[in-house]
């Protein structure tokens, strides 16, 4: 019983050990060159550089509309695409951007209108979804929000 396992466990090695072929002999060089320029471009982000993170409007009468224009640059490697920009809340509307791809260098811009709902001090902040390193970058807005027969 001992020879016949040893004899099937020295079949099983020859087999296993005969049918390996050199794994070097299946690399295709046209492959190697494009995942090396694949690898290169998967580093080169877009970076979204703004004129101002945060606008503060100062001190608005309730239910007055303002607006205000964050402008960007694509100061990185590749072209900015921006999918999306949301705010905190309905009462600010992000509206007017680009969704083309702004190559490196290029300038954009984007406006928000507050409609000055709520009282006192407001803060909002803008979302904006893009292919940058980090996916999403933020900016905000402020206010004084003054009633018409009381200051805030």
């Amino acid at each position: 019983m001992k020879k016949i396992f040893l004899g099937l466990v020295a079949i099983c090695l020859v087999i296993l050990t005969s049918c390996k072929e050199n794994p070097a002999n299946k690399i295709d060089e046209k492959n190697v060159a494009a995942a090396a320029e694949r690898d290169e471009n998967a580093s080169k982000f877009p970076i979204i550089e703004f004129d101002k993170v945060e606008h503060d409007f100062g001190n608005i009468e309730k239910g007055k509309k303002v607006t205000t224009v964050f402008k960007y640059k694509n100061t990185g490697d590749g072209p900015l695409v921006i999918t999306e920009i949301k705010s905190s809340c309905g009462c600010t509307v992000p509206q007017d951007w680009s969704r083309e791809p702004l190559s490196p260098g290029d300038t954009g811009e984007f406006t928000v209108t507050y409609n000055g709902s709520g009282t006192g001090a407001i803060s909002k902040t803008i979302t904006v979804t893009a292919n940058t390193e980090k996916g999403t970058e933020t900016v905000k807005i402020k206010a004084q929000v003054e009633t018409a027969d009381k200051p805030a």
